[in-house]
């Protein structure tokens, strides 16, 4: 197979934002991530782990671009000595456990300082899609390919016939594409209709993908993930982790002012989370993202929670971004429609629905600083975590927070 990743940019944008948080203030954390492949009856060949290793190998062998560095300097919340660290940072195969002592035939596991190892989760989900299906359908990878392609075209017409209508959406699938070709081609055809305002009443606003961003003349879009609240919060034993979405809030206000407005919700639950989203977090954000749970009921107290503070929600955005296609996506606008300001973030249902079934993989921080870390989430079955022990504690004081004793 050609080299899968070519460049640092080809990840999504808020390892940067993150990455900064993590250089600046977090620099003694160090961070293991476990690989973890959701579906049912999924196998990983040894032919596959042995290409997804090799090109683990070649993605260690890049480094930033003059270009590149250029463009990053161009999104202003990113300093001049966070840009000279890019420029001779490098990913090191070291940091990496490969290998197919695991369920479903593939263990991957990276270990070392967060500042370090934050960038490699996106490339290498993006691996592992993209051997895996080149391997698992090599005699009808054509077919695929081109199911992807007249699904998006299909896409564009469902919008804009008025069939769906989803307001403003962003292309958020790096992690899960069928593979980088098809990711931009799609990229490109939302891209071109929206410009030709053939997509109805709803906007392509976007991608999360800095590479296509930067080639595309497109906005990058993304703030924070889990990852930021799992480190900070719960991998220093003196924090307590309950108290994580304020470290988080404390930390981003202190770097980014109110630039990256948009704070995700969900990793200690969106209860526990509200706790500590007050009048001054509520203002200062200019909005929410939910991740997982029941999107209206989420809405809703979003909405009421906004309105308990006296803020209107009509001055704040809710993006949505957990498993979405566009009739879940046109539900969901469909009901909040005028109450609130909606976006949508969409990945695998945009650049890996074809006519072959999807992966459902993640690489999720399991250990900061020798400590468990666990995500809770507000939908069963999304939760990460390897210590039932620590989970345990983690829910008791999350349950304390909230005085359900």
């Amino acid at each position: 197979m050609k080299q899968i990743i070519t460049s640092f940019l080809d990840t999504d944008l808020y390892k940067f934002s993150m990455g900064q948080l993590a250089m600046r203030k977090y620099g003694d954390a160090n961070v293991e991530w476990k690989f973890v492949c959701r579906n049912k009856n999924i196998h990983f060949t040894p032919e596959m782990v042995s290409e997804i290793k090799h090109q683990i190998e070649l993605y260690c062998t890049l480094s930033f671009t003059k270009e590149e560095i250029a463009y990053l300097s161009s999104l202003t919340w990113l300093d001049k000595g966070y840009l000279s660290f890019l420029a001779v940072w490098h990913p090191m195969i070291e940091h990496f456990i490969i290998n197919d002592d695991a369920e479903c035939g593939l263990n991957i596991r990276t270990v070392g300082p967060w500042f370090l190892t934050i960038y490699y989760e996106i490339p290498v989900l993006s691996i592992i899609n993209e051997v895996y299906f080149n391997f698992q359908y090599k005699d009808r990878y054509d077919e695929v390919e081109k199911s992807a392609i007249e699904r998006a075209r299909q896409k564009i017409a469902d919008l804009g016939s008025g069939k769906y209508c989803i307001s403003t959406f962003s292309e958020f699938g790096t992690r899960r594409r069928l593979n980088a070709d098809i990711q931009e081609k799609i990229i490109m055809m939302f891209k071109d209709a929206n410009d030709k305002k053939l997509l109805g009443d709803s906007v392509f606003g976007g991608t999360s993908n800095v590479l296509f961003a930067m080639k595309h003349n497109l906005k990058p879009i993304g703030t924070m993930a889990h990852e930021v609240f799992m480190v900070t919060g719960q991998g220093y034993p003196e924090r307590n982790p309950a108290y994580s979405n304020k470290f988080v809030m404390d930390d981003w206000h202190d770097l980014y002012g109110v630039q990256l407005g948009i704070m995700l919700t969900d990793c200690i639950t969106t209860d526990c989370f509200l706790l500590d989203f007050d009048v001054k977090n509520a203002t200062l954000f200019t909005g929410v993202r939910n991740d997982s749970g029941d999107p209206i009921e989420w809405g809703e107290k979003m909405i009421a929670h906004y309105k308990q503070l006296g803020i209107d929600p009509k001055r704040k955005t809710l993006l949505f971004s957990d498993s979405l296609d566009f009739e879940r996506a046109d539900m969901i606008y469909r009901h909040f429609k005028g109450r609130t300001r909606i976006a949508f973030g969409i990945g695998t249902f945009l650049v890996n629905d074809t006519c072959v079934p999807p992966l459902n993989i993640v690489m999720k921080t399991v250990k900061a600083n020798g400590v468990p870390v666990v995500k809770i989430s507000d939908s069963p079955g999304k939760g990460i975590g390897e210590s039932k022990t620590y989970e345990e504690y983690l829910q008791r004081a999350i349950n304390w927070r909230l005085g359900r004793y």
